[in-house]
């Protein structure tokens, strides 16, 4: 598998990518007003939500033609309350708005762009982001670029609640800890390639027991597991009951009755059965890990697996358009699939290579 690290903004780096080349997206960009990573012209520092949520667009609008017709868009985003003087916070750590001396956004506000003083005298005192936002809001910056997302053309399939077991501590005392981010499922067109089977759960002993007692005629002993999930199994957990009876097999349609299908084989059951689980939900809790290198945030390895599993198909390729510290191409090669990264920062896209050239230094290559 070959990982490339791309250094240079993803919005100049992606147009240089052949049109339908990836099979997969998974990637977290910066969270808007929350942390400065230390180069002009980043996305994040926008002076106004509307900005930060247009600039996104038009980047995911670069990533679909990129994207195959059956891929999809795993996105992860994180929240901020409004500071009330121009900048975002976590409510227990205010970040400051965008310095007057910083260099702008060239996109954001293109009229600058041939200022005598350069960007630096771009203002940034917030101008409609005061008119629909007060002092302590939640900014909803997750949902807004998800639905700007839909109407530029995404499919929006799903929200899946990314769960801390361990959050950041908050010192609020008017309203709850966070401890939740979202992560987005998009795609591309409405039939996409989505692999359930690789990301099944595992039944609890609850339901196997549940379905036990709803069908003790069948098998009087109560099942494991995995003899509930198996050949000649009595349950199904996704709906689809198989049963072993005298004389034939039977496949259960739903809760309710039993449609009898005659003439076919248990092979035939057995081939057409999914594997031992239940479909994955849409809670996935998941321990932040971090890494010592990076003073920034980062992908859990744990929080990828599954979307790569389900997103992309062996020997196929994922894309980071924003690379950070190399975890999508870390896992990506663990589970053999090619990445590509892009990164903005050239000390991060370093970080990053030697980070997955360490992972697996007999393996992987990662070329820049």
């Amino acid at each position: 598998m070959t990982v490339r690290i791309l250094n240079g903004d993803c919005r100049d780096v992606l147009a240089t990518l052949p049109a339908e080349s990836v099979h997969c997206v998974v990637t977290s960009p910066p969270y808007w007003g929350l942390r400065d990573y230390g180069v002009a012209g980043q996305i994040g520092l926008e002076s106004t939500y509307q900005d930060f949520v247009e600039q996104t667009v038009a980047v995911f609008r670069e990533v679909r033609r990129v994207l195959r017709a059956d891929g999809t868009l795993w996105l992860n985003l994180g929240d901020s309350y409004f500071a009330g003087h121009g900048g975002s916070t976590t409510e227990g750590n205010y970040i400051p708005k965008v310095d007057r001396d910083r260099p702008a956004n060239p996109r954001a506000r293109p009229e600058l762009e041939n200022s005598p003083a350069g960007w630096a005298e771009r203002d940034v005192t917030p101008k409609r982001i005061t008119a629909g936002c007060k002092p302590k809001d939640l900014m909803g910056i997750p949902w807004r670029v998800a639905l700007a997302l839909q109407e530029d053309g995404w499919w929006l399939r799903q929200d899946i609640i990314w769960s801390k077991p361990n959050p950041m501590p908050e010192s609020v005392t008017d309203r709850c800890t966070k401890a939740h981010e979202y992560l987005f499922l998009l795609s591309k067109s409405a039939r996409y390639y989505y692999d359930a089977e690789a990301i099944r759960e595992d039944m609890k002993a609850e339901s196997v027991a549940r379905y036990n007692y709803a069908f003790g005629g069948a098998k009087s002993e109560q099942l494991t597991a995995e003899e509930a999930a198996g050949p000649g199994s009595r349950t199904h957990p996704i709906g689809m009951r198989k049963v072993k009876i005298p004389g034939g097999w039977d496949t259960g349609a739903g809760a309710h009755g039993t449609i009898h299908r005659e003439g076919r084989t248990e092979a035939e059951y057995v081939e057409a059965e999914p594997k031992p689980g239940r479909n994955k939900r849409s809670v996935w809790e998941v321990a932040t890990a971090p890494f010592p290198e990076a003073h920034f945030a980062t992908f859990p390895p744990a929080l990828i697996e599954p979307c790569i599993l389900a997103g992309c198909p062996k020997g196929g390729t994922v894309l980071d358009p924003f690379g950070g510290a190399g975890t999508t191409g870390l896992v990506a090669d663990r589970l053999q699939r090619s990445a590509i990264l892009i990164e903005l920062n050239p000390v991060y896209a370093d970080m990053a290579r030697k980070r997955i050239v360490g992972d697996s230094p007999l393996f992987v290559e990662a070329a820049e």
